[in-house]
């Protein structure tokens, strides 16, 4: 039965079911109308729009849940979809929306992947030209420093040798840059390695205490959720060093029943209702991406406590 007619019949009833009581009980209308009877009728009214409002409420109950999830949908938070209920065009209805949310979902994965396979192709071809043209020019600089400075008379010499160690600290900040934006090490010597390269390399300001516990017999994530892992601990550390103003920093990688989790947790300021940017919203494209679980929120001393919680392949160990 269409929504039309079901709406229709339930007025209808209820109209009908008016009609019989002033029809057949002992209710009188007399010209003028007294008090008496204006109070029956009123009441009966009453009753009658109560009883439609009530049931056009339990009618419309199934919309109202799809009203809610369409106002609160995030396709970066996947929740349950809104249960299949009512008849007919509601039920049609609902269908069709959870419908759309698996198709809108498969496409952001789709372009999110191609946008994030993107950025890593682009990453990489930067750190390349920086390691290998910017880097060789100034290693070349660096030697002609040195050679010049070796026949230069002493006073020129100093500010020769000042110079040096000036291009000698470009080429290692360069070099650092360069590792970055491709970590290398994460495809030489696997995550746990590169996690404590990441942290060595993060110089903190003064007063942070950087914390790691890693566990070293984890099961083979494979490369693609390896990345995730090392982009979103990157993203979090960086966001603790420039924002959170926090003294201690805690990074913890632990095997976990069917997967491994990574969880930071610093005690800065925290997130407070400061709108999402676009760093969280990478992290959490990333972790659909892999089907991780990434949880954002207060720590339990305040701060900002992040969990990425990664499922293992199937045949990993």
């Amino acid at each position: 039965m269409s929504l039309f007619w079901r709406i229709f019949l339930l007025n209808a009833a209820v109209l009908v079911a008016a009609g019989a009581l002033l029809l057949l009980g002992p209710i009188t209308v007399s010209a003028p109308v007294v008090l008496t009877e204006a109070l029956i009728l009123a009441g009966g009214m009453a009753s009658m729009l109560g009883a439609n409002a009530l049931l056009l409420r339990l009618g419309l109950a199934p919309l109202q849940r799809v009203t809610r999830a369409m106002t609160t949908i995030d396709l970066l938070s996947p929740r349950p979809r809104p249960e299949v209920a009512g008849e007919g065009e509601i039920a049609d209805l609902i269908e069709t929306f959870n419908s759309m949310l698996d198709r809108l979902e498969a496409e952001r994965a789709t372009s999110s992947a191609r946008a994030l396979s993107a950025q890593e192709g682009e990453r990489r071809r930067v750190a390349q030209e920086l390691h290998d043209e910017v880097g060789q020019t100034l290693t070349a600089v660096l030697l002609e420093l040195k050679r010049v400075a070796g026949h230069a008379p002493e006073p020129l010499r100093e500010e020769l040798i000042h110079v040096q160690e000036i291009t000698r600290g470009s080429l290692d900040e360069i070099r650092r840059i360069a590792r970055r934006l491709r970590p290398g090490v994460l495809d030489e010597l696997g995550l746990v390695s590169a996690l404590t390269a990441l942290i060595t390399e993060t110089p903190p300001p003064e007063g942070l205490v950087i914390r790691r516990q890693m566990e070293k017999d984890l099961p083979e994530l494979g490369h693609e959720a390896e990345l995730v892992v090392y982009r979103i601990a990157q993203e979090c550390l960086t966001n603790t060093v420039r924002h959170s103003g926090a003294t201690l920093l805690e990074l913890s990688l632990r095997r976990r029943p069917g997967g491994v989790e990574l969880r930071i947790s610093d005690n800065g300021r925290g997130l407070g209702g400061a709108p999402e940017g676009a760093g969280l919203r990478g992290m959490r494209e990333r972790a659909l991406l892999i089907g991780a679980e990434l949880s954002l929120g207060d720590g339990p001393s305040g701060g900002t406590d992040v969990r990425l919680v990664v499922p293992v392949r199937n045949g990993s160990t």
